[in-house]
């Protein structure tokens, strides 16, 4: 493990991508085959291969309280260091390095190696209860030094923040073992599990990998459009599509049991969620992998994100919840159909495949498109615990537009039907699984803009180490002043270091990770929508906020109010249930 924690300091000693490279590739090559399979996964910043679904689940805090018992530090210390670095396993360096009890303890033990922390990180992920997991990483960091700590954490927590993103493991793989970087990056998406890719590479055997069901692969990402006349200009033949406000979610369809499994966006399994999906989705003939959106949904048409959260983060749904906000899963693409990944296929043959999953799926009654977006419904026997309200799987309604005042048309009338605004495709694009480019656009509005007060700001981490970059801020009600959001993007660099001087001069209050600040620092934040929340005590919470600017010209008695928040959330155009 020390060799793999000293390769991580020369990789993060260099900001040249050739050199990162290089590094790994030949470090992989030193080791033996299983050390450099498990030693690649942990390179990519994970305990686990990514197609599996073993976690950790032991918290950051919980990792704290383990390192300041080895190193023998107060919770000063441990804050101080964090505060320094940004991150708990620079943090744990920093603690374990001064401890002179670490010293003499590591020098009578055996050396920690790669499979040997794999090995204990599936302990962890055994163990039962909070007690159980720290007594295991205790064990393992006991034993580790101060530099082999520091990325065990690191790996831990997710953090690894060396500069080296997965593809440039694939990258270094394909250095390594003399293979073409596109067989290697095929067989990582297909199997997700970098290890199994390196095996298969040094065994010329990257051909051989086969898609893996059940295993979700990274979703293809679109660029934000000007104006519609931007989006119109850039291709010679496009898609366009509504844009829906709901979670983007991959459907894996298979014949044998569990049958059907739905993916997050993060490739999370959110399956348990939404169980009224799953008859629906066990209709559709063969193997398929779809990928579309979730949207809370009723009597034809999407409702604001707001009420779909209250689905969200839960893996039993009451019947009630079910009937209060019905859910559709809006399928706009097909990546894998009868035994075949079909990504490398342009958007329109996908197209054709995708009318025809649904054109088989059975029974089905599939509704003219028309004002209501189209609806594929669906009739199967559904479990008595699953209400009969409206759940629904959906084939995405497409059109083309001939001229940019036609796009600009349709981009009123997804807004009119509650939609974000559109998507805009280029129908020869094919399918890039985890990347933004300029083949998918999305045109949308802001909702609107607020002016608000800071009330707190927080310490960053990894780039924005040392300074004070994540700010609340809150809006009027009365003489009161009530959070409604947090935000961390949006202003540059030197922007942030000149506020974080102002907050430190105007701390009110430290806690530590957190100041609480003077409230006369105004911004303007544009957001996505607003949410009912507990979260903040105003009872709302704004949706992917972006501060826009600092209102110098502004006090803090001008800024908006609560009222102004709950006009905007009652403007997000709820439909009633019929």
């Amino acid at each position: 493990m020390q060799q793999l924690a000293e390769l991580c300091e020369g990789v993060a000693g260099t900001s040249k991508k050739t050199e990162k490279t290089r590094l790994v590739a030949a470090y992989l090559l030193s080791r033996g085959l299983e050390e450099a399979a498990v030693s690649a996964v942990f390179l990519s910043g994970r305990p686990f291969p990514s197609h599996e679904e073993t976690t950790l689940n032991i918290g950051g805090r919980q990792l704290w309280r383990v390192i300041a018992h080895i190193a023998k530090r107060s919770d000063a210390a441990m804050t101080a260091a964090y505060r320094k670095h940004g991150d708990l396993g620079s943090a744990a360096y920093e603690v374990l390095k001064r401890s002179s009890v670490k010293t003499l303890v590591r020098a009578s033990l055996p050396e920690v190696s790669v499979p040997g922390v794999e090995a204990v990180f599936r302990r962890i992920a055994q163990a039962r209860g909070p007690a159980a997991k720290s007594a295991v990483a205790t064990e393992l960091l006991s034993k580790a030094t101060p530099l082999e700590a520091k990325y065990i954490v690191k790996i831990m927590t997710g953090e690894l923040r060396i500069g080296l993103k997965e593809s440039l493991v694939e990258e270094a793989i394909a250095l390594a073992y003399d293979a073409p970087l596109t067989d290697v990056q095929r067989a990582n998406m297909l199997v997700g599990d970098l290890g199994e890719t390196l095996r298969l590479a040094a065994r010329g055997a990257l051909k051989q990998a086969h898609m893996r069901l059940f295993h979700p692969i990274g979703t293809m990402l679109a660029t934000p459009a000007e104006n519609a006349e931007a989006a119109f200009t850039e291709f010679t033949e496009a898609q366009v599509e509504d844009k829906y406000d709901g979670i983007r979610a991959q459907a894996h369809v298979g014949p044998e049991e569990p049958h059907v499994r739905l993916f997050s966006r993060t490739r999370d399994e959110i399956t348990e969620s939404f169980p009224e999906l799953v008859p629906e989705l066990r209709a559709f003939r063969g193997e398929l992998i779809l990928d579309g959106e979730i949207v809370a949904w009723r009597d034809g048409r999407a409702l604001p994100f707001s009420e779909l959260q209250k689905r969200l983060g839960r893996k039993k749904v009451r019947r009630t919840l079910m009937e209060d906000v019905p859910v559709a899963y809006i399928v706009f693409d097909v990546l894998y159909t009868e035994g075949e990944l079909v990504i490398g296929r342009p958007l329109r043959e996908r197209d054709i495949m995708l009318d025809a999953a649904f054109a088989s799926a059975s029974p089905v009654a599939v509704a003219p498109a028309a004002d209501t977006q189209g609806q594929l419904r669906f009739e199967p026997a559904v479990p008595s615990d699953v209400p009969k309200t409206e759940p629904r799987v959906i084939r995405a309604p497409t059109h083309r537009a001939t001229s940019s005042q036609e796009l600009e048309d349709m981009f009123g009338q997804a807004q009119a039907r509650g939609n974000e605004g559109l998507m805009v495709k280029d129908v020869k694009s094919v399918y890039t699984p985890g990347r933004r480019g300029r083949s998918w656009l999305k045109l949308k509005r802001e909702l609107a803009t607020l002016d608000v007060v800071v009330t707190a700001a927080e310490w960053g981490h990894g780039k924005r180490v040392g300074v004070l970059s994540d700010v609340t801020f809150a809006v009027r009600a009365g003489e009161r002043l009530l959070n409604v959001g947090k935000a961390y993007s949006g202003l540059t660099d030197k922007e942030i270091a000149e506020l974080t001087h102002w907050f430190l001069a105007h701390t009110v209050e430290d806690r530590g990770f957190v100041r609480a600040v003077e409230p006369k620092l105004v911004l303007e934040v544009a957001f996505n929508a607003v949410m009912r929340s507990d979260r903040h005590d105003s009872g709302y919470a704004l949706r992917f906020p972006r501060i826009l600017r600092i209102r110098t010209d502004k006090s803090a008695e001008e800024i908006d109010t609560l009222e102004t928040v709950r006009e905007i959330y009652d403007k997000q155009q709820l439909p009633k249930a019929s």
